[in-house]
């Protein structure tokens, strides 16, 4: 066995004859559990956010999506239609419009975005799980389905046949404008649906029938604002891209759920960074703790290591001796943190401990990639104080004793 890792472990499993050494000991080997514990727990707690956060918002994203590479719209032929829907990696794909309007009822205004959706708009999404109220669209009709932020602001009701919603949209051309009328396309319909799906998108957007939106925004048959697609099952990601990208050609961009929700993934992903090096700096003062329990049982062992070196040891063997008890320590108490956090998160998932509201509990989610972190990180921080504290044995510390 290795010399200097045998008398480490005996170190780590003996008690010094001096009780305030043993008492710091505890405190830095406590310190090292607590800040692991609590690093993944809290990196378990922003896992659990972000899977929260973009539940909602994936309800509604495709899994591509055909955007303009310019402009608002693009126009596909009869024959692109065609290729699409031979594709045997796509299950389903669906024509989509949109557009900022301005919706008027019952002497309200109020800003949002239509999105003209057709017949397969439910294959590709499951719109229907996120109807709170009323009904889906029918094609072919003058129907809406309203966020529940903009039923809020305009005091929308649902199949309310008394009062239509009017959708205002501006023609599109150039020129002065000579009055109102002429400046705007207008449309009126029914609502006969409530949307929930997180505050952004309930105050944004409003469904109508494709249709209906064409009309609206005077649109030819052929144009579009986007393609949504749902893929097949175990299907490759990029070879859908490249086929679809052979298909419809340079003047669309096809983007992934993760790309369509860019500036939301990079906030959460910079929170956590932001988190994550806040409580490696409490782990950093947590294993200030180690490097002193090392430099005070150096102090103590004066005589042994004294011992050790005339017995044939070397400077360098009784520097790896502590070198390795620090290590050890933060490795094993890293661990025994690690599996406290694991119970703590456990616990939450099936008890639900921590409650945000009476209802809806506080989301955590264990992650393998969680794990390697909080190992690594106190792995490295452990050797990194170990080693400080190891390089304070020199040849003439001994030789005075």
């Amino acid at each position: 066995m290795n010399f200097p890792l045998y008398i480490a472990q005996r170190y780590l499993r003996s008690k010094s004859s001096n009780n305030a050494i043993n008492f710091i000991t505890i405190i830095a080997a406590v310190g090292v559990i607590l800040g692991a514990a609590s690093l993944f727990i809290v990196l378990s707690g922003f896992s659990g956010l972000k899977d929260f956060t973009l539940k909602f918002s994936t309800i509604i994203d495709p899994d591509l999506k055909a955007v303009p590479a310019t402009g608002k719209s693009f126009m596909l032929s009869d024959k692109q239609f065609k290729a699409l829907h031979d594709l045997d990696a796509i299950a389903s794909y669906s024509k989509i419009i949109e557009e900022r309007v301005i919706l008027a009822y019952d002497g309200k205004n109020f800003p949002a975005f239509i999105k003209g959706v057709d017949e397969n708009y439910n294959q590709v999404n499951a719109i229907d799980s996120v109807i709170i109220q009323g009904s889906w669209l029918n094609q072919n009709t003058n129907q809406m389905v309203a966020g529940w932020g903009v039923s809020n602001h305009l005091s929308l009701g649902v199949l309310d046949y008394g009062k239509s919603v009017t959708i205002y949209v501006p023609k599109p051309g150039t020129g002065q404008i000579t009055s109102t009328k002429s400046a705007f396309n207008a449309i009126h319909c029914v609502n006969i649906g409530l949307f929930d799906v997180n505050e952004t998108l309930n105050e944004t957007y409003v469904y109508t029938p494709f249709e209906m939106s064409r009309e609206l925004l005077s649109y030819k048959p052929n144009q579009v604002s986007a393609i949504e697609f749902k893929m097949n099952p175990n299907i490759d990601e990029d070879i859908i891209k490249s086929q679809l990208k052979a298909i419809l050609g340079d003047t669309v961009i096809i983007k992934n759920r993760v790309q369509l929700n860019d500036a939301l993934y990079k906030m959460l992903n910079t929170e956590n960074l932001a988190v994550y090096l806040i409580f490696t700096l409490v782990l950093i003062i947590a294993l200030f703790n180690v490097i002193g329990s090392i430099v005070m049982m150096i102090l103590d062992k004066k005589k042994t290591l004294s011992t050790l070196y005339k017995l044939g040891a070397s400077v360098r063997d009784i520097r790896r001796i502590f070198f390795y008890q620090g290590s050890l320590m933060a490795v094993f108490g890293g661990i025994a943190g690690l599996i406290i956090g694991l119970v703590i998160v456990g616990l939450q998932q099936a008890f639900s401990l921590v409650m945000i509201t009476p209802s809806l509990p506080y989301p955590v989610a264990i992650n393998f990639s969680n794990v390697i972190i909080v190992l690594l990180t106190i792995s490295i921080l452990g050797i990194i104080a170990s080693k400080i504290a190891s390089v304070r044995i020199s040849k003439s510390l001994i030789e005075t004793i």
